[in-house]
């Protein structure tokens, strides 16, 4: 903002962007989620203004005759110290209503992106595209996986207990200690609980040994 703010006097900025150094090629897409944005960099070394107009870009080479820029003034000062943690700290405390309603709208919207694609790909099948080839699609059977939540669960709950089968029981020693004093222990429990079912069983007179 300040950066944006100090060339604004060359001509009409169009954006900002801060590095830890300099990048080749062009700026990546920004993200409109305030959610889920990249995180700012902080300790940048490299800017790159972008004004819309070339004759800005002469505008602030000429700026360099002028003597430094000043980026904290006192009618625009820049926060820091306990200001500027606090600042931030505000900042990074997210609204749950505004999230929920962010988070519906992209999912509506990749819903609707999917019935599109998938209404597409049923218009195409069994159509030969240019060159005389079909697209075969995976249905029948086993048809793919239902794109939902509780799906995507039950996948990564089934490949946690493959990978739990995987590990080696009793490798170690003190595997080998703990497995046999649990057993002990279960053994004991069950010894209990038959007496005590063997207890009731004889003053209920149900109990028959021979």
């Amino acid at each position: 903002d300040s950066l944006s703010r100090l060339f604004s006097r060359c001509g009409r900025v169009q954006s900002v962007e801060v590095c830890e150094k300099p990048e080749p090629g062009e700026k990546k897409e920004e993200v409109a989620s305030r959610f889920f944005s990249a995180r700012p960099v902080t300790g940048f070394r490299v800017a790159y203004v972008v004004f819309r107009k070339p004759a800005g870009v002469q505008a602030a080479k000429a700026l360099s005759r002028e003597g430094p820029l000043l980026i904290s003034t006192e009618s625009h000062p820049v926060k820091t110290g306990i200001s500027k943690w606090i600042a931030s700290y505000e900042a990074s405390v997210v609204d749950p209503e505004e999230l929920k309603a962010e988070v519906d709208t992209y999912m509506q919207d990749y819903d609707k992106k999917i019935a599109e694609e998938e209404a597409k790909a049923a218009k195409e099948e069994g159509v030969p595209d240019e060159e005389g080839w079909v697209k075969v699609t995976r249905k029948g059977r086993k048809p793919g996986l239902p794109r939902t939540e509780a799906a995507n669960l039950r996948v990564l709950e089934r490949e946690k207990r493959k990978r739990a089968r995987k590990e080696l029981l009793n490798f170690y020693a003190w595997q080998h200690r703990e497995s046999k004093r649990e057993h002990i222990a279960q053994l004991r429990k069950k010894f209990e609980e038959d007496k005590q079912r063997i207890a009731l069983m004889r003053a209920q007179r149900k109990f028959r040994p021979y």
